[in-house]
């Protein structure tokens, strides 16, 4: 019989369709729901399913109140719940101002004509994340993502759009958060801070259901950096297992660089359980590697079938992904 993630809580943001139609980004949704279904598989990581537990913000609910409002519940759980494992992933466009290396991230209803003052400020960001006083908070924050890129996966039309788009925003530029706002989002006992990639390199996309370093993370989640006898996915495995293969994936479907970014100097901890806690058989992750490949394509069906229907927690609890079907 599979255990539970007790302590486990998890804010899931993609931002997906924008208010501002050209910046949307579909398959950001696509890679939220895809984490959440895994999260919440009691033969995988095992949290609870349940809005005490876990909370998914997509399209038109990932707006800056509501992003504020689950960084404030996790603050709440936080407290409540002093062996809180905390998960913060942010999936959706990250763009600095050039003239004063401001960085924002841009929520569903953030407004284009008034892009400073309604996009979520990395600074007002950061200080939400210090009211939370977990002992083991992980961030990982997917922001380069290529415009029209969960519709083509070729890189010439790929930055022919990138270029039209940002005609209408000469004084921005899409990067990954700085060095220096990754020092600030880590300030704290046991924070870690992920972002997919590096400096001016786009987040590449694996097919139109999911991008690469969601599909890689998946794999990281069902154990692929783990040794026979492990019961729980620390950070640390997550980190070694993306930094490998989302190099490699990315330069073999597009020969282009994508360097995922870990800061993890408070230390290790456990994000998940391993297979519902049974662990990696004798054998290792090959034993395991083929099924975990069907129950990621399985997510990527599922997503595929119901994504534009599905926008919260509720309506995805009927996914069917490992050994059990997910209902209220």
């Amino acid at each position: 019989m599979s255990e539970a993630f007790k302590h486990g809580y998890a804010l899931l943001i993609g931002v997906g369709e924008s208010a501002y139609k050209p910046l949307s980004l579909p398959v950001t949704v696509k890679d939220t729901q895809a984490i959440y279904a895994a999260l919440i598989d009691s033969e995988l990581c095992a949290y609870l399913d349940d809005q005490e537990h876990i909370r998914v913000l997509n399209n038109a609910e990932a707006t800056r109140n509501a992003i504020f409002d689950g960084l404030n519940w996790l603050k709440e759980k936080a407290e409540a719940d002093q062996e809180a494992t905390i998960f913060v992933y942010y999936s959706g466009h990250g763009w600095v101002d050039k003239n004063d290396n401001c960085y924002y991230l841009l929520q569903h209803d953030v407004k284009p004509t008034k892009l400073e003052s309604s996009a979520l400020s990395a600074k007002d960001f950061t200080d939400a994340l210090r009211q939370i006083q977990a002992e083991r908070l992980l961030v990982v924050i997917d922001s380069c993502h290529a415009a029209g890129m969960a519709s083509s996966k070729d890189a010439d039309a790929i930055a022919k759009a990138d270029a039209e788009l940002f005609e209408d925003f000469e004084d921005f530029k899409r990067v990954a958060p700085s060095k220096g706002l990754i020092e600030a989002l880590k300030e704290g006992k046991g924070r870690v801070v992920f972002t997919s990639s590096e400096g001016e390199q786009k987040s590449w996309i694996k097919d139109d259901s999911i991008s690469v370093y969601t599909y890689h993370f998946l794999e990281a989640l069902q154990g692929a950096a783990n040794q026979p006898g492990d019961k729980v996915v620390k950070v640390s495995n997550l980190m070694n297992y993306l930094g490998k293969t989302v190099p490699e994936t990315v330069r073999k479907l597009y020969n282009k660089e994508q360097i995922p970014h870990f800061d993890m100097d408070a230390g290790d901890f456990a994000i998940a359980l391993l297979r519902g806690g049974k662990g990696l058989p004798d054998k290792g992750w090959e034993e395991v590697k083929s099924e975990a490949d069907r129950k990621i394509n399985k997510i990527a069906d599922v997503i595929n079938q119901q994504g534009k229907y599905i926008t919260n927690i509720n309506e995805a609890r009927d996914m069917h992904i490992g050994d059990v079907i997910h209902k209220d």
